[in-house]
């Protein structure tokens, strides 16, 4: 029998790689961009199973001058087909000693550090004090949010973080002004000092007023130094090694700040991308020339302070992790330059679950993975390879996106109305092939009728009829077509005549709007998508016992069987490239609704997956097991997205009540608070897992003192995931000099951690 395959060995390199067989033969292997490696053989198989054994090489000028020493890579043929192997980073990928062992680290956005100098908002200057406190206290982890540039609007909405108008640059909210020397105006440098000691001494940061003073200072030091700045071989070596981002970020936020907005889309000129016309804004004299100067000062003097940060970390052999975001705004940089890589008529976001019962919409593009793919994810590439100048690792954000990610129709505003993409929708033979009759009409539109509106509006039903709906036939009633989408009510709610009603009506009749079973694929006709959740919607109830069990088994197999093989294809096209671009350590935030198919790709790849005790991944448990958690992880008492240690203790009773005496072990009744000693207990048992990585807030760290937690347990949450509106301006209630000065939580930290041998 004789059975013709393909193999494909994917690699990323920088220099010459071939494959050696056992018997001799060589494969050598071709670059077309000097980072993705590539060879195809079609080898015939005369037998029912073809094995051989072999062994990557790196060659330099036909020579070999590394080879793999320690073991052979095996492959096994069964079948006809295309085989891509991609298993040469399991002997070639080293790495220092202190990235592989158990460490124990602090995670904390920059924006929350204070320290006695900072200008309300924590800088890059804090986070290098940080580093310092962190080796002191026997850590070797700090982690931090997005740091890139958010700025849209000028207002307390470009404080989401993960919402950046650049996946290169910096944020100039986190440019350390005391690195910059002082302004020569006396008067101005006085009233910067007033301002500063002012938003210091706030309880949480003043976004708007921050960025205001410290765009003004950096202003000042720009006139005073920029020309010297800009003509330093520093910068010169920098604008080479950037301009590809650089010159087009610089530009957009001349044009931004010019139109006063970000929204490209509404720019009376060059709202459409060309590079030709964008360098005549860069023109030496041009109008232009100074402002967009400017935003290169600014560029240039974050990324020697950030990488300063960077190397302070390394001599400490701390590990800087960062967080690259999921998505990019719809008014950004790569989407005004490069809008063939994202779908701009989809919105990312996800599916509902215990602290967003609606799901969530972050109104990001989403990705046009076919483009991405025809010349090897360069988009990614380049931007890992930007982290990886000042991180030794990094936490994908929503992992999952990179298997298929939640799309939201631009018209919905609801996560209820989305489905995974990309995906394998039902035909109507395969819908009712499970025992229910589809009804496109009755399904697939929202079902409001007489019961519904009485339930929902009471002694306004009359009212709400007549201005926003029209009737249909019997007692059902269909919305006005100034009404029919979420967007359209939500805009009209933003209006004038919209501010005379109540805003639970506007709630309430954009839920009317999900009361549907299935939602009908975009891009593949009659074929339809079971809604998510659907079960707890007013339409499930009005079907028959027969029809919810139907329902029920497609709603199954749809989620949790139909796709696993499907996006695990999907992630293995993407993820193997682009961790293996660079030698940072890749940490994956795998939690919500998680495909099988995902453990068995993070752990292929060494990526690390993330434990958080109170979000079980094991079906129908209440706790996760620290004692059980594998090597490959990171783990976690609370995240930037939950409530803290403490917080979390205070929110549900019954289920404190469980843990205090089923997890902790305790007898008798819970205390109403985590006293220092629980919180001790707790952090102990996260520090003796066998996780690679434990990483606690600094909140969590700070809650075994007396003296130094926060007194407020509400006022040290971050972020609310169900708010689309929250205000991300949290801030530490003492300074880095505070903590450096205690030796008891010093000496604590220090003890707890060596015990547990991290």
């Amino acid at each position: 029998m004789t059975l013709n395959f393909s193999i494909e060995y994917r690699t990323v390199w920088g220099e010459e790689l071939t494959v050696r067989k056992d018997n001799g033969d060589i494969l050598l292997l071709h670059t077309t961009d000097g980072i993705m490696w590539r060879g195809t053989e079609v080898v015939p198989c005369e037998e029912e199973e073809k094995a051989f054994t072999y062994r990557y090489e790196v060659h330099r000028e036909g020579q070999c001058i590394r080879r793999e020493v320690d073991g052979k890579h095996r492959f096994e043929c069964k079948q006809e087909g295309t085989y891509y192997l991609d298993d040469w980073w399991e002997m070639f990928a080293t790495k220092p000693a202190y990235l592989c062992r158990r460490n124990a680290g602090v995670a904390i956005p920059v924006f929350a550090l204070r320290s006695a100098g900072s200008f309300g908002v924590g800088d890059f200057g804090d986070l290098k004090m940080l580093i310092e406190w962190t080796y002191k206290a026997g850590m070797h982890v700090v982690q931090i949010l997005p740091i890139n540039d958010t700025t849209q609007t000028g207002t307390w909405h470009d404080s989401y973080p993960y919402n950046s108008i650049s996946i290169y640059a910096l944020h100039p909210l986190y440019l350390d002004l005391r690195q910059l020397g002082n302004p020569k105006d006396t008067k101005l440098a006085e009233q910067l000092e007033e301002q500063r000691n002012e938003l210091n001494r706030l309880a949480e940061i003043d976004y708007e007023k921050v960025m205001k003073g410290k765009m003004a200072y950096a202003k000042a030091t720009f006139g005073q130094n920029g020309k010297q700045t800009l003509n330093s071989v520093g910068f010169r070596q920098f604008f080479a090694d950037n301009a590809y981002w650089l010159t087009p970020y610089a530009a957009f936020s001349y044009l931004r700040d010019t139109y006063r907005t970000a929204n490209f889309s509404t720019w009376t000129q060059h709202r459409t991308y060309q590079s030709n016309d964008i360098l005549q804004l860069l023109k030496p004299g041009s109008e232009s020339q100074t402002a967009i100067n400017f935003y290169y000062y600014l560029q240039y003097n974050l990324h020697i302070q950030l990488k300063a940060v960077s190397q302070a970390a390394n001599r400490c052999q701390i590990i800087l992790k960062g967080d690259i975001p999921i998505g990019i705004s719809r008014n950004s940089v790569e989407a005004w330059t490069e809008p063939y890589y994202f779908n701009m008529n989809g919105q990312a976001g996800a599916p509902p679950d215990a602290f967003a019962t609606d799901g969530q919409n972050w109104g990001f593009p989403t990705y046009n993975w076919e483009v991405m793919a025809k010349d090897g994810y360069q988009w990614w590439m380049r931007r890992f390879h930007k982290m990886a100048e000042y991180f030794t690792a990094y936490r994908i954000d929503h992992i999952l996106g990179f298997f298929r990610i939640w799309e939201i129709p631009t018209y919905a505003t609801s996560g209820l109305l989305g489905h995974f993409s990309p995906s394998l929708p039902l035909s109507v033979n395969e819908i009712e092939h499970y025992g229910l009759k589809f009804q496109k009409d009755f399904m697939t539109h929202p079902l409001i009728n007489e019961e519904l509106i009485g339930s929902l509006f009471g002694q306004l039903s009359n009212e709400v009829k007549a201005h926003f709906m029209e009737h249909s036939h019997y007692d059902v009633y269909r919305m006005k077509t100034d009404f029919d989408t979420q967007r359209k009510i939500e805009l009209y709610f933003e209006t004038a005549r919209g501010q005379h009603w109540d805003h639970d009506i506007k709630k309430k009749l954009m839920g009317l709007l999900n009361n549907v079973l299935f939602i009908a694929d975009e891009q593949q006709a009659d074929t339809f998508h079971p809604r998510i959740a659907a079960q707890n919607s007013y339409i499930y109830n009005r079907l028959s016992a027969e029809e919810k069990n139907a329902f029920d088994a497609l709603y199954e197999d749809y989620y949790y069987q139909r796709h696993n093989q499907f996006w695990q294809d999907e992630a293995m096209k993407k993820l193997p490239i682009l961790v293996r671009s660079t030698p940072m350590v890749a940490c994956g935030e795998d939690l919500g609704m998680v495909p099988a198919c995902v453990n068995w790709v993070m752990e292929r790849l060494r990526i690390l997956s993330l434990e958080v005790e109170r979000m079980p991944k094991e079906y129908g448990a209440e706790f996760g097991t620290t004692q059980s958690y594998p090597r490959q992880s990171v783990c976690t008492t609370s995240s930037h997205d939950t409530s803290t240690l403490r917080g979390w203790w205070q929110e549900d009773k019954r289920l404190t009540q469980h843990y205090y005496n089923d997890v902790l072990h305790h007898m008798g009744k819970a205390p109403v608070e985590a006293s220092t000693k629980i919180c001790e207990e707790i952090i102990t048992n996260h520090l003796q897992c066998e996780s690679q990585l434990c990483i606690l807030p600094l909140q969590d760290w700070l809650a075994i003192s007396d003296t130094l937690r926060r007194p407020d347990v509400e006022a040290e949450r971050i972020n609310v995931p169900s708010d689309a509106n929250n205000y991300w301006h949290y801030r530490m209630h003492l300074t880095i000099e505070e903590l450096q000065k205690s030796r008891t939580l010093g000496n604590k930290l220090r003890q707890i951690i060596s015990q547990s041998k991290r």
